[in-house]
């Protein structure tokens, strides 16, 4: 939306609109805080009630030099009075604490749209590092927005001249000045930053009292002044009523499988090594122990997955997490958690590629790799989290596969749902899935390989268990028995059992629901994170009067039961993904249907109005043949 215009009341005071949604973009270099701030907007803006959904932005250089476009930072967030589904695909305020943070991040600015600059950075030096011919504050560039000029820096240094702080130490407060004049123009409160500043540096109160300072200098400065004409205020959403905290991907996965081992009654062990966008699992669970959760900081991604199958064997919930080029790794580790039959979850947290890729950025793309990305048959069950709050429900799935089915079971998100953040209703414990688990414990009759009937699960028997001692390893192991074998008959039938043992998984997954018309001329299909764009662009093609359908996959290996019945009774098939079509060669491979692929490989998640022109241009061909 545009943010309207209005002159000011009679009383010299800006004029008060109510507006359904907006969208803010905090940018600036990496020591800027931009992370930190649009995190505070968050969080009090969840306070208040508004559905939200954010997008953060890091760089991939850990130092790139300050003032330069790869070391700008930059968080999105979207709040509004209704049900959202995506971060908004343009701004409508830009906060942009240098000239290149306003150059970064200009293009994405809606017409018209709200710049807030920090004008103590627009110096000759600072413009020409962005790349600046000439001061775009002076140039008339800029014509086409809303422009306002503060100096940032100077205002908190006079804001904390009575403060013993160094002059470094003031400067670091500037984002909390521009967070004030936010909060003032979109009629925030200031107490929950305030009580979180005082929690937070209680062991340094100078600091927190500093920006506190600061912040209501930001306040005040838009309260007693006409820098702005109008003031926005945006109501609470009706949501479902419940309990609700705002909650990043990675912290939903991380309490989701803490919920699944209180709920199994098994310790959880994770074994992992630091990876971006992944790491923040790790650090996550570290702070559970008292609810019996061990982490393991491993050497390498190969010691961190078998370090998770040895936690397995020994009766604990294994879980290792990574991302792409860590996955690769521990392939092999995977591949012997397929041939012992054990159950162990492993997280993938997708991010762009190859090799080092864009560490920062997200992707879709490791979607073949945990597929097939190890050697010989060797199947393994694929789901994936579509937002940040499902990672909680979805982490609940992994387990509960996993434990019934006795397999490595693989969770894949990406980078995007890892570090956005949305409400998230907290569930009833009563309402969560009965996962425990039955260990085997009869020695009379025990065979390692012996299967459940219904699953063809192996049973999951202790060591130290009297009478079930049994021996595991990668070599083929013999039906029943688990002794090495080598002879052909017995290799093919082992294989052919652990597919057929994840084949049946399929009968029984929920099978996948189409939202709209269950039959007709397009259906759009996502997975993933595509989720929250799809549903804006389905919505939006709908009420501009287009018949379209849409359907969302969670289970990807196995495929939900009835897919291919659901492929068959629409026309044409587009599967938006930000790879280039890995979902779309699975779905032709198995289903001898034509599926259309939108792919995008930047780094970045696809917007409401790119997949809406698709169907609007795939609306446009049919209509025409």
């Amino acid at each position: 939306m545009t943010l309207p215009i209005a002159g000011q009341t009679d009383a010299g005071k800006a004029a008060e609109a109510t507006v359904s949604d907006v969208v803010i973009r905090f940018a600036g270099d990496s020591g800027d805080g931009m992370q930190l701030t649009g995190t505070q907007f968050t969080n009090t803006s969840a306070l208040i009630g508004n559905d939200l959904s954010t997008l953060p932005d890091f760089p991939a250089e850990i130092r790139a030099p300050a003032g330069t476009l790869p070391g700008v930072s930059a968080f999105q967030v979207r709040i509004a009075d209704h049900d959202i589904h995506t971060p908004g695909d343009a701004p409508d305020v830009l906060v942009a604490m240098n000239p290149a943070a306003l150059k970064a991040n200009l293009r994405d600015l809606r017409d018209n749209g709200v710049i807030i600059v920090n004008t103590d950075e627009f110096t000759p030096r600072n413009l020409k590092r962005a790349g600046y011919e000439s001061n775009p504050l002076e140039d008339d560039s800029l014509n086409a927005f809303r422009l306002y000029q503060v100096a940032l820096t100077t205002m908190t240094r006079r804001a904390l001249e009575e403060s013993e702080l160094d002059v470094r130490s003031k400067d670091r407060c500037k984002n909390f000045l521009a967070l004030g004049m936010i909060y003032w123009l979109f009629s925030r409160p200031l107490e929950p930053t305030i009580d979180w500043l005082r929690v937070k540096f209680r062991r340094r109160p100078e600091i927190a009292e500093a920006n506190v300072k600061v912040m209501k200098a930001g306040w005040n400065f838009c309260d007693i002044t006409d820098a702005f004409q109008v003031r926005y205020d945006v109501e609470p959403a009706r949501l479902e009523p419940g309990t609700y905290r705002s909650i990043h991907g990675n912290s939903a996965l991380a309490i989701g499988l803490v919920a699944a081992s209180r709920r199994s009654g098994l310790p959880l062990f994770l074994g992992a090594y630091p990876i971006t966008p992944a790491s923040d699992v790790l650090h996550e669970l570290a702070t559970y122990k008292h609810f019996g959760v061990t982490t393991y900081q491993a050497e390498d991604e190969i010691a961190a997955v078998c370090s998770a199958i040895g936690a397995s064997f020994g009766g604990a919930l294994g879980v290792s997490c990574s991302s792409g080029p860590g996955i690769a790794l521990k392939a092999e580790g995977i591949n012997l958690a397929v041939m012992v039959e054990l159950p162990l979850v492993i997280c993938d947290i997708q991010r762009g590629g190859p090799s080092t890729g864009l560490p920062t950025k997200t992707e879709q793309a490791d979607l073949l790799q945990v597929m097939f990305g190890r050697n010989n048959e060797s199947p393994v069950p694929v789901i994936a989290a579509s937002s940040p709050a499902d990672c909680f429900d979805t982490a609940l799935e992994a387990v509960r596969l996993a434990t019934n089915y006795m397999t490595p079971v693989v969770l894949l998100s990406d980078g995007y749902i890892a570090n956005g953040a949305e409400p998230w209703r907290i569930p009833e414990v009563e309402d969560l899935p009965d996962l425990r688990v039955d260990f085997h414990q009869e020695a009379e009759g025990f065979m390692p390989y012996m299967r459940n009937q219904e699953t063809l699960a192996r049973p999951w028997a202790i060591p130290g268990t009297p009478g079930l001692e049994h021996r595991i390893g990668g070599l083929e192991k013999e039906d029943v028995t688990g002794n090495v074998n080598y002879e052909p008959e017995n290799h093919d039938h082992m294989v052919r059992l652990r597919a057929e043992k994840v084949a049946r998984i399929a009968n029984e997954i929920p099978e996948i629901e189409v939202e709209g018309p269950q039959s007709g001329k397009l259906l759009v299909l996502g997975w993933g994170s595509t989720l929250g764009a799809i549903t804006g662009a389905v919505n939006q093609a709908r009420a501009d009067g287009l018949t379209v359908s849409r359907a969302h996959l969670k289970h990807l290996n196995p495929f939900p039961r009835n897919l291919g019945d659901v492929l068959d009774r629409f026309e044409r098939v587009l599967v938006p993904e930000m790879n280039l079509g890995q979902l779309a060669l699975l779905l032709r491979a198995r289903y001898l249907k034509d599926i259309e692929t939108y792919s995008k490989v930047e780094g970045k998640p696809f917007t409401r109005d790119e997949i809406l022109h698709r169907i609007q241009a795939i609306a446009q061909q049919m209509a025409g043949a």
